[in-house]
């Protein structure tokens, strides 16, 4: 994982951001447009592409209405997400099993080193 950069949604402000900066844009809205729609100020607005604010539940059916959507499609999270999460998860497999492998290799190498140690011990004991 290191050097990637995955965006992961954590909160419903994020999903709601997502979802209507997508929706706006598909429907060839621009902020303001979508502002004068809805009933609200461009500065709420924008808070809420920012995932700074979330919509009372009349706001957002006043949003979901000026889309020409169905409110839940703002909370629903996106098959991207999904996939967002499925590349988490073979990183951080890929990670897991890279840190065994490192570990394996220290620990053999801890052993090996261990027993020559014993061995000269013992040989020297022997010796005397």
């Amino acid at each position: 994982m290191r050097g990637k950069k995955i965006k992961f949604m954590t909160n419903i402000r994020e999903i709601l951001a997502d979802n209507l900066k997508e929706k706006r844009r598909k429907n060839g809205l621009t902020q303001e447009k979508l502002a004068e729609k809805a009933g609200m100020s461009l500065q709420y607005l924008a808070m809420l592409e920012l995932a700074h604010k979330f919509p009372s539940g009349e706001m957002l059916e006043r949003i979901a209405k000026a889309l020409e959507i169905e409110p839940y499609e703002l909370l629903a999270i996106s098959p991207s997400a999904n996939i967002e999460l499925e590349i988490l998860r073979n990183d951080i497999i890929n990670e897991v099993k890279t840190l065994n492998e490192t570990l394996a290799n220290d620990i053999t190498e801890k052993v090996i080193e261990a027993i020559k140690h014993t061995f000269i011990e013992e040989n020297r004991k022997s010796k005397k």
